[in-house]
């Protein structure tokens, strides 16, 4: 025969059950609110965009969580179905490559910013040379290497290799390229003195104070460096528009311009 006792201790553990079981309930879909958009994001966006959530996780209470590399990298990775709620492109060809596939909700699309394209020595290197047609580029790289996000998919190294043909160096330099697989990669070579120059973005070169920027690419020797924003189609966050809206917004505008992006034209 149970005991008073024990009778009472069953039922104050069978009610302990019942109440942490409907506490659990009630926190699950709460806690799930609470959580921000995954976001994908080009790797030279690194400095700018953490700097950004911060701002917008103390404006809200809620953090994204920011996934970094090469946009051609993650723009693959959004097609084969990776779950991601916004896509920030550091071009318009990958964009446009996920717009095409449906992926992207075409609406909500915006160019956020605008970089430039330097070239890059380690820090104390000498200033040269300056970039114009036909520049001795490959003479000053001698026997070393250029390091850049690799041609034929990495934004930047496509950049790059678009100026390089455009001023007529391309061919004299080609076999003495180093590419990366995003544009920090390019920079982290640099900056270790692993490359004698780099080419990257303005914005990266401001990122790291172990390079200088020898040179700024003419505008005119390459497309113009748009960085395009969207949510994408398969986005289960409902946060994401209220995340893509901060970065159009004044105060993630003013840390873009802080680290080097300019406005978009």
């Amino acid at each position: 025969m149970t005991t008073p006792f024990r009778a009472r201790r069953c039922r104050r553990f069978v009610l302990g059950l019942i109440v942490g079981g409907l506490s659990f309930g009630l926190a699950g879909p709460a806690a799930a609110q609470s959580t921000g958009p995954t976001v994908f994001a080009a790797a030279s966006l690194k400095t700018a965009l953490d700097e950004i959530g911060a701002a917008w996780t103390a404006r809200t209470g809620k953090k994204a969580a920011v996934s970094y590399a090469a946009a051609s990298a993650l723009a693959k990775q959004i097609e084969q179905g990776a779950p991601a709620d916004v896509f920030v492109s550091a071009d318009l060809d990958w964009m446009d490559f996920l717009d095409k596939k449906g992926l992207m909700r075409s609406e909500t699309r915006v160019n956020l910013v605008s970089n430039t394209l330097v070239l890059i020595a380690p820090l104390g290197s000498p200033a040269e040379p300056k970039i114009a047609p036909g520049f001795p580029l490959a003479v000053a790289i001698g026997d070393g290497r250029l390091a850049t996000g690799e041609v034929k998919s990495v934004p930047v190294g496509k950049y790059a290799k678009a100026a390089l043909t455009s001023l007529g160096v391309w061919e004299a330099i080609e076999s003495k390229l180093a590419g990366a697989e995003n544009v920090r990669a390019a920079l982290a070579l640099v900056a270790r003195g692993e490359a004698k120059y780099g080419i990257v973005y303005g914005s990266d070169a401001k990122s790291e104070p172990k390079v200088m920027v020898v040179d700024t690419f003419p505008a005119s020797s390459h497309p113009p460096i748009v960085y395009p924003a969207a949510i994408t189609r398969e986005a289960t966050s409902v946060d994401a528009a209220a995340y893509l809206d901060f970065l159009k917004g004044p105060e993630a505008a003013k840390i873009f311009a802080a680290q080097g992006f300019t406005a978009t034209k």
